[in-house]
């Protein structure tokens, strides 16, 4: 951890604000302290992917408490952002670091053209010195409110920046072998592979109420990065200086694989299936087992309502989905296209039609 040069760090709403909602200014001071210090004289890069936005939007509407409809939590995230962005940029300024807002969305993490705008601007805020700020842009965001989180933002975020340690706080200070609350615990200092935790019943809630994480989602993030070569410690937030200077805190996720092409991780992690293909037995195997393209011959079933470029699941004859890709053609095309040659669909339709509905290249394996 000591030879980290670019780390992401990550910090949840129970950690800026009170349950009530409403920033805590000593909370984000507090964190703010740690990080700004540990860019020192330039030894480390820091990139911070911060919740917030929603719970920081509660107390100034007069809301008590997160919003189940969509519509509150947007308006929330609309009032809540700028809240959070100019304390985070008031507090840095002690340190004579400068603030840039990154709002990102799933479809900014997916579609090559908007991660390409992404990696560009995260690159030059840190080659200018600035320190980004990351969020999910929850102000527009649908799926990404209701199901997504910024532990997963996050683990995705630290694969965009090539980081070399992605730091997840939250208020628990680890992982640990049974609920925390009850004595005879213990922290779990160091997962090496996903088998260590396979006995570990993770609980689902966090303690205050205003974020959507909690530790299954912050345990499935670190999987997500430590398979993608990037080592985690997760950790509270009162131990960030701990975790940023390499001493024993929280629990240390090894890296367990090597960095993979980008639009793999984020066709795997970060995409929303527009539809789903349904294969013929021959073409699960020859896409599961051989890694080879999908083409039209082995397609059965089309379903969903997709355009070229879309990322569509591959489903077996059981309706399981074995892959994931991005798929070639319109959903209104492929019916058209079934169970035909590529040779004969040239032939009858012309030469754009000679190709592959999902090239290996824009495929990844579900569970493989």
């Amino acid at each position: 951890m000591l030879d980290a040069r670019r780390i992401v760090v990550k910090v949840g709403s129970s950690s800026l604000t009170t349950a009530a909602g409403g920033l805590d200014a000593d909370r984000v001071d507090a964190l703010v302290d740690v990080l700004a210090k540990s860019r020192g004289g330039g030894e480390h890069e820091v990139v911070l992917v911060s919740s917030g936005a929603i719970a920081a939007g509660l107390a100034p509407l007069g809301l008590r408490r997160r919003p189940k409809d969509l519509a509150r939590q947007q308006a929330a995230a609309s009032v809540g952002q700028g809240l959070l962005v100019a304390r985070y940029t008031a507090s840095f300024a002690r340190y004579g670091v400068r603030v840039g807002q990154v709002l990102l969305t799933s479809d900014d993490m997916s579609r090559r053209a908007h991660h390409r705008n992404a990696s560009r601007t995260l690159d030059k805020l840190l080659a200018m010195g600035a320190l980004p700020v990351v969020n999910e842009n929850d102000t527009v965001a649908t799926d990404e409110i209701r199901f997504g989180d910024n532990d997963r933002l996050a683990a995705l975020v630290a694969h965009l920046v090539r980081a070399d340690l992605l730091v997840l706080l939250s208020d628990v200070d680890g992982v640990y072998d049974g609920d925390p609350s009850r004595p005879g615990t213990s922290r779990i200092a160091e997962v090496r592979t996903p088998a260590d935790l396979a006995h570990v019943d993770i609980g689902s809630t966090g303690k205050a109420g205003v974020g959507t994480g909690g530790m299954v989602t912050k345990v499935e993030a670190a999987r997500i990065a430590a398979a993608a070569g990037i080592p985690v410690v997760l950790t509270s937030a009162v131990h960030a200086a701990d975790a940023l200077a390499g001493r024993d805190t929280g629990t240390y996720f090894h890296a367990t694989g090597r960095r993979s092409a980008d639009r793999l991780l984020w066709l795997q992690h970060a995409s929303t299936p527009r539809g789903a293909l349904v294969l013929d037995d021959g073409a699960v195997r020859a896409v599961v087992e051989r890694r080879t393209s999908l083409l039209p011959a082995g397609i059965a079933a089309v379903e969903g309502d997709f355009t070229a470029g879309d990322p569509v699941e591959l489903r077996d004859g059981t309706g399981r989905a074995v892959a994931r890709g991005l798929v070639n053609f319109d959903a209104k095309e492929i019916p058209q296209l079934i169970g035909r040659s590529t040779h004969d669909l040239a032939r009858e339709l012309g030469p754009a039609y000679e190709r592959e509905v999902v090239h290996r290249d824009d495929l990844v394996l579900l569970n493989p």
